[in-house]
């Protein structure tokens, strides 16, 4: 049963809160201590002043890191009291002279609450029972409703699947947990990243191809569709997937059949099909860059894992379960979280998502010098938080700048991408490779696109936004 928690400043209204917890049908426990909301759970909060309001405001500074709502109970209405308690950080305000009606409502309201989210992590965990979705933890609304929608397809061997979030919130984990549920699990996941082959290999790649069919086919080689027959082939990052081999998936989803390259005959496959991307395709329909009717044919069950900024009340447990993993694998004491480290945790934008997070956590299990990890333990690095002026992250290596301002040109023009290559003066392969992977790095084809380039990192230095700060 959820508690009401009063922290008493002075031996005032206490005949009050048993009966209210009693109506509110909440566990009673009165405290004097700061520190024991610190380590409560499944409490509603009250600070109850009896005279001693004028303490409001710098104790609830104190109670800022906890993870429940509190309200401020003071004997008089007073605006002044009112606006300090909530300037600290006080949920509410009630005085008992005029607002008791209102306090019984909002306790009842904060009730409410408390068992919807029991009820919230009472079905995650027969969820996890049933199956078994590895590694994608929290008790979030958002993240128990996608897990839900995903429970009511895992028994269904055929449908196709179309998973999109943010990178680094775990598309490729409920792909996973989707196959090694369902009735496919004996057979094979076959995973690929159409974003990180080149575009002259991922035809072969995923529908194989004859002995002879095109220079170096010395053998015979079948595709990832024919490897995963039976089982679950995982297309990732498919909204990259090049537009010469949109219908060509479109009919391999529509007939079930595939046909190696330089084939006459094509083979009958049993794939079950998931395919996830961070991609808006919808948006990529509209700019002409995303098949309609491959995106209608994917999107048949849409499954959206949402950022880890959306779910600020699973960001501490899950760093409390890295903590805990990263000390065990490293053998070492696992440290404490401070209240301080929570609070900038729960603050931190995590554009990695939990990606990010456990990155960071295991960063600091390695490097902490003490049984307790401070806000600079958890802070964010000079690496992935550079500030951005007009868009482009400064300072930061010319690759991430060049990629920065390649990515601003696509915006501005609108998402067309030839548009924006002819103005920044390179290719649109070029252009390409860099939106997609930062390849500054790969040479370029041959001398004019070379020059192409020279051209456009000539472009890249004039940009307002850096222009302005090779001035200061």
């Amino acid at each position: 049963m959820p508690t009401l928690l009063v922290l008493k400043l002075s031996d005032s209204f206490s005949a009050l809160w048993p009966t209210l917890a009693r109506e509110c049908e909440l566990e009673l426990e009165v405290t004097a201590s700061v520190e024991r909301f610190d380590t409560a759970r499944d409490a509603v909060g009250v600070v109850a002043g009896g005279g001693e309001e004028h303490r409001f405001e710098q104790i609830f500074r104190d109670l800022a890191p906890c993870d429940m709502a509190i309200a401020a109970v003071g004997a008089e209405r007073d605006r002044r009291i009112a606006v300090a308690a909530i300037r600290g950080g006080a949920s509410d305000f009630f005085s008992l002279a005029d607002d008791l009606d209102l306090l019984r409502s909002w306790l009842h309201d904060q009730c409410e609450r408390l068992h919807t989210r029991h009820r919230r992590t009472e079905f995650a965990e027969n969820q996890r029972s049933k199956y078994r979705f590895d590694g994608i933890l929290g008790e979030s609304q958002s993240l128990v409703s996608a897990l839900d929608r995903a429970a009511r397809i895992i028994p269904h061997p055929n449908v196709t699947v179309l998973i999109t979030g943010e990178t680094g919130t775990g598309k490729e984990l409920l792909a996973r947990a989707l196959h090694y549920n369902g009735p496919r699990r004996e057979a094979p996941f076959v995973d690929i990243n159409c974003a990180a082959i080149p575009e002259h290999l991922l035809e072969s790649e995923l529908f194989g191809h004859e002995k002879g069919a095109f220079t170096d086919a010395s053998a015979t080689k079948p595709g990832l569709f024919e490897l995963a027959n039976g089982g679950t082939l995982f297309l990732d990052e498919i909204g990259h997937l090049p537009a010469t081999l949109q219908g060509k998936l479109l009919r391999v989803l529509q007939e079930r059949q595939i046909r190696r390259v330089g084939a006459t005959k094509s083979i009958h496959i049993d794939v079950k099909v998931i395919a996830a991307t961070h991609v808006n395709l919808s948006a990529a329909v509209k700019r002409g860059e995303f098949r309609e009717d491959l995106f209608y044919r994917l999107n048949v069950v849409p499954l959206e894992l949402p950022p880890l900024r959306a779910r600020v009340e699973d960001i501490v447990p899950l760093a409390r379960h890295f903590l805990k993993t990263f000390a065990a694998e490293y053998n070492v004491p696992a440290p404490q979280l401070s209240s301080a480290a929570e609070r900038v945790l729960r603050q931190r934008r995590w554009p990695g998502n939990v990606r990010e997070l456990r990155n960071c956590i295991e960063r600091a299990v390695l490097l902490c010098d003490g049984r307790q990890l401070s806000p600079a333990d958890v802070e964010a690095d000079a690496v992935t938080e550079v500030r951005e002026e007009n868009g482009i992250p400064f300072p930061a290596p010319l690759n991430t700048v060049i990629v920065a301002v390649v990515r601003e040109m696509l915006e501005l023009c609108g998402g067309n991408k030839s548009e924006a290559a002819r103005r920044l003066a390179i290719s649109r392969t070029r252009f390409q490779r860099l939106l997609d992977h930062g390849d500054t790095d790969i040479p370029p084809d041959d001398e004019a696109e070379s020059a192409e380039e020279s051209a456009g990192l000539k472009l890249v230095a004039a940009h307002p936004a850096i222009g302005a700060r090779g001035a200061r």
